[in-house]
C-alpha cells in the first residue's frame, strides 16, 4: 500500500523522504518489525517507542511516524513528524484496512459497569434476528460465529481495525464493541464511524489511571462529544452522569431508565432468581436475566436495537431469549440446595448492586456469605470501600485474593480490612488462598444459603507474580459443593 494514502486525515507537523512509496504493514511494536513496514513511535505508560527508532530502522522499517526527529536522520528513511502519535496509528491503521467501519453499523458501549453484559446480550439478539454480527468485548472477539480471544477490554488500533476488517470481509451488518475509558484516552477509537453510542452508569474504577473522577467521567464524555451528527447518544439519565455525557453531542439524544422520564423507561415488575417481569415502555416481558442492574442493561439494549430499526414487538420477543453472559451473576444449585453465585464486580458500584440484586430475591431465612478480593497493581483506593460493602451486606465476608499481580496479596486483604466497620469485625473472615476461600464458604453454607464470589467472573486464571494459573470461579465451587454432596 502507498503510504500518502495510509496517511490520509493525519496530522502532520512535518515530513523528511518521500511519502509516495510501497509499504508493507503498521506496526507499534519494534519486535514485531519485519521489512518495509512503517513503525509509529508511541509515548506508552510504561515505555516510550521513541527510544526504539533505531532498533526499527535496523530490523527494515523505512518508515518512521513520531512526535519528535530523532537527532539521527538515516539516509533512505522516510519520517513524519505527527501531532499525536496515537492519533496517527488509529487513523493510519483504518485507512490500511480500508476504512471497515465505515461498512458496518458499529455501536460503542462505555461506562464503569455493564459495558460487557450490553455488548454482549446486542450481540446474541440481532444474531437471534438471523443478522450477521460481530463482537469486540472484554471475554472475546466474535466475527459472527468465529470466536478469537481478547486481551483488553478495548484493543489497540491495529487489532481493532483487523477485525472490523474481518467483519466485513464475512458479511456482518452489525458490530457491537465495548469502549473502555483507556481505549478514548490512548485514541484507539479515533478515526471509527459509529452510528451510535451507550452510556451504562459511572462509578469508582481506573483511578490509578485517570488521576481525578472528573478526569475519568470527561474521557468518557469525549467519547459522546465526537459522535456524528448521523449517530445516535442513548444515555442512563437515572445516572447522575447520564445528562452530562448528552451535553455537547452532535448525535441524536436519547434516554433510558427505570427512575426517571425518559425516552425508553422499564417498571419492574416481578424480581426472582428466575428472572425478571419488566413493562418497557407500557409492554410487559419476562426475562431470564435478574436484577435491577440488568433492567438498565436491557433497556439499553432495547432502546439500541429500536434505534437501529429492529421493530417494537421483535425486540420484546428477543429480549426474553437472551441468556446471561459469562460470568455475569451466573449460578448454579447444588443437590444440597446451596446457591452459588459468580459474578464479575470488581468495583464497589457493581458489588453492592449484585448484593442488593441478592437482597431483593432472598427470604432473608437464609446467609449469604461473599467470597471477595482486589486485584493488585490497580486502583487501591476501591479496596477499602468493597470490603465495607460486602462485610455491611453479607452475613458472613471471606476477604481471599484476586489477581494480586505483583503485589502481596495479604497486603491487599489488609488494605481492604480496613474499610470495615467495627460493628461488622465479626462477620469477615480473612482466607488468602482463594480456592481455600472458596472452600470455607461451600463448609460453611447450610441448605437454602446464598454464595456470591465476585471479582473475577468469566476469567479461568489467576495471576501471581506475572505468571497465570489456571482458576475457573464457576468450576470451582461446583466441584467443592459436590464433594460435600458425596
Amino acid at each position: 500500500m502507498i503510504l500518502k494514502d495510509i496517511l490520509y486525515k493525519v496530522a502532520i507537523e512535518a515530513v523528511k523522504g518521500p511519502t509516495d512509496i510501497d509499504v508493507n504493514k503498521i506496526e507499534f511494536d519494534s519486535r514485531k518489525i519485519v521489512s518495509d513496514d512503517v513503525f509509529v513511535a508511541i509515548k506508552g505508560t510504561v515505555s516510550d517507542g521513541h527510544d526504539f527508532i533505531e532498533k526499527a530502522i535496523n530490523l527494515g522499517a523505512t518508515v518512521i511516524i513520531c512526535e519528535a526527529f530523532p537527532t539521527i536522520i538515516v539516509e533512505g528513511i522516510t519520517y513524519v513528524q505527527v501531532k499525536d502519535s496515537s492519533a496517527a496509528l488509529a487513523f493510519m491503521a483504518a485507512n490500511f484496512y480500508g476504512n471497515p467501519s465505515a461498512n458496518l453499523k458499529l455501536v460503542g458501549v462505555t461506562g464503569t459497569n455493564g459495558k460487557t453484559t450490553i455488548a454482549s446480550l446486542l450481540y446474541q439478539l440481532f444474531r437471534n434476528a438471523g443478522f450477521k454480527v460481530g463482537l469486540l468485548s472484554t471475554v472475546k472477539i466474535l466475527v459472527d460465529d468465529i470466536e478469537y480471544k481478547a486481551t483488553h477490554t478495548t484493543p489497540d488500533s491495529l487489532t481493532i481495525n483487523h477485525y472490523l476488517n474481518e467483519m466485513t470481509e464475512e458479511g456482518c451488518e452489525y458490530c457491537f464493541m465495548e469502549v473502555s475509558s483507556h481505549g478514548i484516552h490512548q485514541k484507539r477509537t479515533e478515526g471509527l464511524h459509529f452510528v451510535g453510542g451507550i452510556f451504562t452508569n459511572l462509578s469508582h474504577d481506573h483511578l490509578d489511571y485517570h488521576e481525578t473522577f472528573a478526569e475519568y467521567r470527561d474521557v468518557k464524555k469525549s467519547f459522546f462529544d465526537n459522535l456524528p451528527k448521523t449517530a445516535f447518544a442513548l444515555s442512563n439519565i437515572d445516572d447522575k452522569n447520564g445528562a452530562v455525557m448528552l451535553q455537547n453531542t452532535r448525535a441524536k439524544k436519547l434516554t433510558y431508565a427505570l427512575k426517571s422520564y425518559a425516552d425508553y423507561r422499564a417498571q419492574i415488575l416481578e424480581n426472582q432468581l428466575s428472572g425478571l417481569l419488566l413493562k418497557v415502555n407500557e409492554q410487559e416481558v419476562w426475562v431470564r436475566l435478574i436484577g435491577s442492574f440488568n433492567a438498565y442493561n436491557l433497556l439499553a439494549i432495547y432502546g439500541t436495537a429500536i434505534q437501529l430499526g429492529l421493530e417494537n414487538l421483535e425486540v420484546l420477543r428477543l429480549l426474553s431469549e437472551l441468556e446471561s453472559v459469562s460470568g455475569r451473576f451466573q449460578f448454579i444449585v447444588s443437590e444440597s440446595n446451596i446457591t452459588a453465585i459468580v459474578d464479575y464486580a470488581h468495583t464497589p458500584d457493581a458489588l453492592e448492586n449484585v448484593l442488593k440484586t441478592i437482597e431483593d430475591i432472598r427470604t432473608k431465612n437464609e446467609q449469604l456469605i461473599t467470597v471477595v478480593g482486589c486485584g493488585g497493581d490497580r486502583d487501591t483506593a476501591k479496596r477499602p470501600i468493597m470490603a465495607r460493602i460486602a462485610s455491611e451486606l453479607s452475613d458472613k465476608a471471606i476477604f481471599t485474593s484476586d489477581n494480586p499481580r505483583s503485589e502481596d496479596p495479604d497486603m491487599i486483604i489488609a488494605e481492604m480490612e480496613q474499610g470495615v466497620e467495627p460493628q461488622n469485625y465479626k462477620k469477615t473472615i480473612a482466607i488468602t488462598d482463594r480456592k481455600q476461600a472458596i472452600k470455607m464458604a461451600c463448609q460453611l453454607a447450610k441448605s437454602g444459603d446464598i454464595i456470591l464470589i465476585a471479582g473475577k467472573g468469566h476469567e479461568t486464571y489467576q495471576e501471581i507474580q506475572g505468571v497465570r494459573h489456571d482458576f475457573d470461579d464457576m468450576k470451582i465451587v461446583k466441584e467443592l459443593l459436590d464433594q460435600l454432596n458425596k
